[in-house]
């Protein structure tokens, strides 16, 4: 071959040498945000935060007992409707209180949380943090009735592991209905409570399950669970 032919093939090589060099490294470039689109780039990690949904996906994680508890914020005055079963009972409006549980009480934790006596007196709030706050909610709900008669309620309650003062967890109640007016907070769901709490401890139902069943309608949990005689 001619001198000149060989340098001519030695120059053309030289040339798709270097093109294939430069598309190797455009590929492995970082982008334009600083983070390479290969699989060993690193990503943000999932973590457990007041808003992370719960352990069936549909009820949220609280933050759980606190030291000290602080006043928290309602949803604005007149966003929540509260619902009735077909019995009239009133339930929450679940845009605004879908519940929240306690992270400190899992399956495992049974034996030393909501099994152990005194375990809810320990985490609950004080009422100069919670009176606050139920004046908040009735706005919150529309309810112009007596705070007297109306219960602050735990969605999901503390014996079945709700967390103690999420504002997902708490809602001004209305009276049941046969409430005589001035008597106070009458709210039947506090049995059906207790009887979940029993069923829990000693392993007739699972403790997601309870808390899912009571958020959603404390009517009929008992009878979701297969535990209403």
């Amino acid at each position: 071959m001619p001198i000149s032919a060989r340098r001519a093939a030695v120059a053309a090589l030289t040339v798709v040498a270097t093109a294939v060099a430069g598309c190797s490294s455009a590929r492995t470039h970082p982008d334009a945000k600083g983070s390479s689109p290969h699989a060993g780039a690193s990503t943000p990690s999932s973590t457990s935060s007041p808003s992370s949904a719960g352990p069936g996906g549909s009820i949220p994680v609280g933050p759980g007992p606190q030291p000290a508890y602080t006043v928290q914020p309602q949803p604005s005055p007149g966003s929540c409707h509260v619902r009735h079963t077909t019995g009239k009972q009133p339930l929450p409006d679940p845009k605004c209180t879908p519940g929240a549980t306690n992270p400190k009480v899992t399956a495992a934790t049974l034996k030393t949380t909501i099994c152990r006596s005194g375990y809810t007196k320990g985490i609950r709030p004080p009422v100069n943090i919670t009176s606050r706050e139920k004046k908040a909610n009735a706005a919150s709900y529309g309810y112009t009735g007596p705070l007297h008669d109306a219960e602050y309620d735990h969605l999901i309650s503390l014996q079945l592991g709700g967390d103690p003062n999420d504002p997902r967890n708490l809602w001004v109640e209305p009276p049941s209905p046969g409430h005589r007016p001035g008597a106070g907070p009458n709210n039947p769901k506090d049995v059906v409570e207790n009887r979940l709490k029993a069923a829990i401890c000693s392993g007739k139902t699972e403790l997601t399950k309870a808390q899912e069943a009571i958020a959603h309608d404390w009517t009929t949990a008992e009878s979701v669970l297969g535990l209403k005689q």
